[in-house]
């Protein structure tokens, strides 16, 4: 995988929530999301404000750096500073927003080579994982957005760099809780919206997740409870999927079983 494909997935996935976006009334946009305290508007703004320190990061690492300290310097542990002047723009002015961030964003990230290192709020990330988790956060929030409008949307094989990062980020996901990692390996296998066969891990590993990329990435990113999904687990892999984290921050819990 080049991360040209990865920048034009994200391009896609980004295009693909603005025709939701595009769609919906101002009361919708009010509407509240899985997330405490967050609008759909919010969901959106913490998109469009990342978007462009993405692109900030890529171009100016020096900028990135200011920007982060006065991000630090801002947090009054009151409200989220990365949603204050977007919560005060009309729908229409924060869609304009949006789309400015990512086309910011796509421009920058058209001068990436596959080795390029990327700075970022914890240890810098190569291009490619950059890129996916960009992608990652565009498909979980709008996940947010739709749960919180009731409608569907459609699965596509995009999810298949989702499904990689949060399989790769099982090491990740006991560290940041602070306890040990089974030593088991976990073998993963999921169907595609397409129908495809996905295959991660080792194929003898007795400990297994099988199902579809759908709900593994629901999964993964904390937008369902395991058993809300028709995955299939042995105990080990359970035991993972229970607590999975394919994103950075501190160790969060997703909604409770029963929720969906």
């Amino acid at each position: 995988m080049e991360v040209t494909d990865i920048r034009a997935d994200l391009i896609a996935e980004q295009g693909a929530l603005d025709e939701i976006m595009s769609q919906i009334t101002d009361e919708q946009w009010a509407a509240s999301t899985q997330s405490p305290g967050w609008s759909v508007a919010d969901q959106i703004g913490h998109l469009t404000y990342f978007d462009h320190t993405a692109a900030v990061a890529i171009s100016d690492e020096k900028q990135f750096k200011a920007m982060t300290a006065e991000l630090v310097a801002a947090n009054n542990g009151t409200d989220d500073p990365t949603l204050r002047a977007y919560r005060a723009m009309t729908s229409a002015e924060l869609l304009a927003a949006w789309r400015s961030n990512r086309n910011e964003l796509a421009a920058a990230s058209a001068s990436l080579a596959n080795d390029t290192r990327v700075i970022w709020y914890g240890p810098s990330m190569g291009s490619k994982s950059f890129l996916t988790a960009r992608l990652m956060e565009c498909w979980a929030h709008g996940q947010d957005i739709v749960d919180a409008l009731g409608i569907e949307r459609d699965s596509t094989d995009r999810l298949g760099h989702i499904a990689q990062l949060g399989f790769i980020t099982r090491g990740w996901t006991y560290l940041n809780r602070g306890i040990e990692q089974p030593s088991a390996e976990v073998q993963v296998t999921l169907t595609s919206p397409t129908g495809a066969s996905w295959h991660y891990g080792d194929p003898n590993a007795a400990e297994s997740a099988t199902g579809s990329a759908q709900d593994f990435c629901l999964v993964v990113t904390q937008r369902r409870h395991l058993d809300d999904t028709d995955l299939i687990t042995t105990p080990i892999a359970r035991d993972w999927l229970e607590k999975a984290q394919a994103f950075a921050g501190a160790a969060t819990d997703g909604p409770a079983a029963g929720t969906f």
